[in-house]
């Protein structure tokens, strides 16, 4: 089940989420956060490791 989050962006950060919408990759805004998130928790874990 998906919780509801509220973050604000400075108006380049905007654009970026804009431009990976646009490309096709992600639904919307939240769906990059959510994909941005995983990645780098996934990356933090393997830093961890090392």
């Amino acid at each position: 089940m998906k919780e509801r989050a509220s973050f604000t962006f400075d108006k380049e950060t905007i654009e970026m989420l804009d431009e990976l919408i646009n490309s096709g990759k992600y639904r919307n805004k939240s769906h990059v956060v959510e994909d941005a998130v995983k990645k780098l928790f996934k990356e933090s874990k393997e830093d961890e490791k090392k």
